[in-house]
Order: C-alpha cells, then sequence, then structure tokens
C-alpha cells in the first residue's frame, strides 16, 4: 500500500481497536472506576494510548515501500521507546505500579531516544544578546533526560477532562508538522501525520460529541506518556542541528499549556507548603468548571489558547524574530498565566462570572491531605473489584463548598466537569 494512505489507515486502525479493546478492557477490569474525586459516573476503558500506539505501527507498516531499513536507528528507537512506555503505561493502569518504576520507564524511554536516535538537546539556541549559541555540553543529556520527564509528566496533568489531552497533543503536532514541511526536512516526521490521525480517531471516543455526554475511552497513563515522549521527541528533533526547522525558544510555544499549567501548578503548591505532586482541583480547566463552563467549552477554549501558542512560536521563525527575545516573551507569558490562575476569581469577575474557591480550614486539610507520587496521580483501587459509585445528587449538600460549586455547574450545563483520571 502506498505511503500516502497511512495516515488513513491509522486512522481506522485505531477506530476498530477502540471498538475492540471496550469489551475485553470491561471484561478484565483495565477501566477507570468512579470514586469520590471523580466526575464520571460509570467505569471507563483504559484502551485509548494502547490504541493510538498500535493504530501508529500498524498505518506505518501497513504503507511501506519495502521493508525498514535496519540503520534507521529513529524510527526503531521511537517505536521501541513508545512501546516500553505503552506496556509500563497499560500495567500502571491495571495494578497501580510505584511512582519509581513509572520513573525509571520514562528515563530509559529517553535515553532509548538519546543514545539510540542520538535526539539530544545540545543547545538552547542564540540565546546571548550578542546571537551566540548556548551550548549545553556536558549538560546535554541530564537536561535532555529532565525535559522529556517533565512535558510526558506535564502533558500528564492536562489528561482531566474529556477531550483535553489527545485536542493539546493534536494542536502541538500540527504545528511541529508545518514548521517541519516550511523549513525543514519533511522525511524527518514521516511518523508525526500517522500519529496525528490516529490521535484523531482516538478523540472520536474521547469528546463529547454528537450529543454524548461522556467520554466513552479514556486514554490512561500509556496514552499521556507515550505522547509526552512524542511532543519532547520531535520537538528536540526539529530545533537541533545545522537543518533544524525551528529554534528552541519557539519549540516552547508550541508546547505552551502543558508547561505553563504544570509548572504553575507545582510552583503554587510548594509555596502553600504541600508537595508539588498533591492533587487538587486549581488546574485552569477546572477554574473554569467551577466558573460554570461545561467541558467541551472548557477544552475548546484551551485548545484555541494552545493554537495561539503554535500560531506565535511559526510566526517567531517567519519574521526570524531573536530567540533570546522570544525567550523572555515566553518567560513573560508564564508568568502572566501563573498570576492568573493565583488570581483566577478576579481573572473570572473580568470575564463577568463567579467563582467561589474558598474553604473551611478543615475542607482544606482534608483536600490536600492525599499526597500522590508521581503526577496527578489517581486514587489507587482495584478496578477488578471496585463497583462503579452512585450518580452524584446535585442537590444533595456537601460539606466542601468546591465540590458543590462543581457539581451545581455540572447539573447547569447537563455534563460532568470532567474526567480527572489522571
Amino acid at each position: 500500500m502506498a505511503p500516502e494512505f497511512a495516515p488513513l489507515v491509522a486512522l481506522i486502525a485505531t477506530i476498530v481497536l477502540i471498538v475492540v479493546l471496550r469489551p475485553l478492557a470491561v471484561r478484565v477490569g483495565l477501566v477507570d472506576i468512579p470514586n469520590e474525586r471523580k466526575s464520571h459516573r460509570a467505569p471507563t476503558p483504559l484502551v485509548g494510548g494502547l490504541a493510538i500506539f498500535a493504530g501508529l505501527v500498524l498505518g506505518f507498516f501497513l504503507c511501506r515501500d519495502g521493508p525498514i531499513p535496519l540503520s534507521d536507528r529513529e524510527i526503531y528507537s521511537f517505536l521501541g521507546a513508545g512501546l516500553l512506555l505503552v506496556v509500563v503505561g497499560v500495567i500502571d493502569d491495571f495494578v497501580e505500579l510505584s511512582p519509581a518504576v513509572r520513573i525509571v520507564a520514562q528515563v530509559m524511554a529517553a535515553l532509548l531516544m538519546i543514545f539510540g536516535a542520538g535526539v539530544v538537546l545540545k543547545d538552547l539556541g542564540s540565546m546571548t544578546p550578542e546571537g551566540y549559541v548556548l551550548q549545553l555540553g556536558v549538560l546535554a543529556v541530564p537536561f535532555t533526560v529532565f525535559a522529556t520527564l517533565g512535558v510526558i509528566n506535564a502533558l500528564n496533568m492536562c489528561d482531566g477532562l474529556d477531550g483535553l489531552s489527545g485536542s493539546l497533543t493534536l494542536t502541538s503536532l500540527s504545528g511541529l508538522i508545518l514548521a517541519a514541511y516550511t523549513w525543514g526536512i519533511p522525511a524527518d516526521t514521516a511518523l508525526l501525520p500517522i500519529l496525528g490521525t490516529a490521535i484523531a480517531g482516538f478523540l472520536l471516543f474521547n469528546l463529547r460529541l454528537l450529543g454524548r455526554e461522556r467520554a466513552s475511552v479514556f486514554m490512561g497513563d500509556a496514552g499521556s506518556m507515550f505522547l509526552g515522549l512524542a511532543l519532547t521527541w520531535y520537538a528536540i528533533s526539529l530545533s537541533q542541528g545545522e537543518t533544524r526547522a525551528l529554534p528552541p525558544a519557539a519549540a516552547l510555544w508550541f508546547l505552551m499549556i502543558p508547561i505553563f499549567d504544570a509548572v504553575s501548578m507545582m510552583l503554587r503548591r510548594i509555596m502553600k507548603g504541600r508537595s508539588p505532586f498533591a492533587a487538587d482541583r486549581e488546574h485552569l480547566h477546572h477554574i473554569f468548571l467551577l466558573a460554570g463552563y461545561s467541558v467541551n467549552d472548557t477544552v475548546l477554549v484551551m485548545t484555541g489558547v494552545a493554537s495561539c501558542g503554535v500560531f506565535i512560536g511559526l510566526a517567531t521563525i517567519y519574521f526570524q524574530i531573536p530567540e533570546l527575545v522570544v525567550s523572555i516573551a515566553f518567560l513573560l507569558t508564564g508568568i502572566g498565566y501563573f498570576w492568573m490562575i493565583s488570581h483566577a476569581w478576579k481573572v473570572m469577575r473580568f470575564l463577568r462570572t463567579s467563582i467561589c474557591r474558598r474553604q473551611g480550614s478543615g475542607d482544606r486539610r482534608k483536600a490536600t491531605s492525599t499526597a500522590y507520587a508521581g503526577p496527578e496521580r489517581r486514587s489507587g483501587l482495584d478496578r477488578r473489584t471496585q463497583q462503579a459509585q452512585p450518580a452524584v445528587d446535585v442537590e444533595r449538600p456537601s460539606g466542601n463548598p468546591v465540590e458543590s460549586i462543581t457539581r451545581t455547574a455540572a447539573a447547569t450545563h447537563g455534563a460532568h466537569p470532567g474526567q480527572t483520571q489522571s
């Protein structure tokens, strides 16, 4: 089959795999069970990430003109690192692995990217007033590993609403593809269009489309880790070397929302004397929900903001804006994002809406007492034995004002506040 059909094959394969795997996941217990801090009301299969990766592999290999030469280390390394994270993610979704195991798997995938494919962040671009390239030298490998783990876990933190992580990833991939085809070598990103259509196939089941009240499948840790790796891989690959398609500073704008959200949340938790990995409901998408916006509206707005970030990144390349200026602008925008999150009630008042995040001391202690070793970890439930919780009665009084507002907003818009699976 001609390579031009690879994206279509990946799309169809992902859809078919999800349809086939959903009932199997329910049967074996590979599902996300509702509990007191989750908003979905029925056990939801966690096979989206597995289907995306399998769809990518099938689309790529079934539409090759010939066998891939063994010398093509980047393809084999990418698929090998992706397979590692998908397998570990599926096992984690099923039996809840320790945080150390997940971190080790992510580090191994990063090292496979570095030493297997030679994809390493060797420099940060022209970051001096004189225009000299800032080389990382001996710090290149540890900095690349740190960046990879950061993006993987940042995307995991965004995986809190139906369709959000998939939409943000697809937006970032679109920017990378456009940059590669405009200023780089399209052959270097042959997998990206295939991956993009695989994600689109998943979103058909994950977005609340055609009146559907909730997602019918989640991507799980397998999906969030693999897609985080893919974004990091190609952001670094396209921003390094003599044939680079974009400077590293521009690549930051393609990942704007996950980076800002993760860094802001961790800083706020540290400033409050809490673990940076403690779960809460203070992400940007939570704030929109508390203000009464529906899940679809929130996903649409955040995807639109992410698209603006991609547009800014592409514009800085086209107009050849100095990389130091681009980096400073990104930093200042991040500071503005942090201020907005920290003063969310003022921002929402300006938007003619209001939210109430004030809690009593007892509720606040209760809400922050559970620390999660890892990014936004779900509670440790045995999916094979735990039964689904009954639907939440929105008229029942709650001791937690934030929780009450969330339920009220969901009832008002006829939608659940979000999947909060991560």
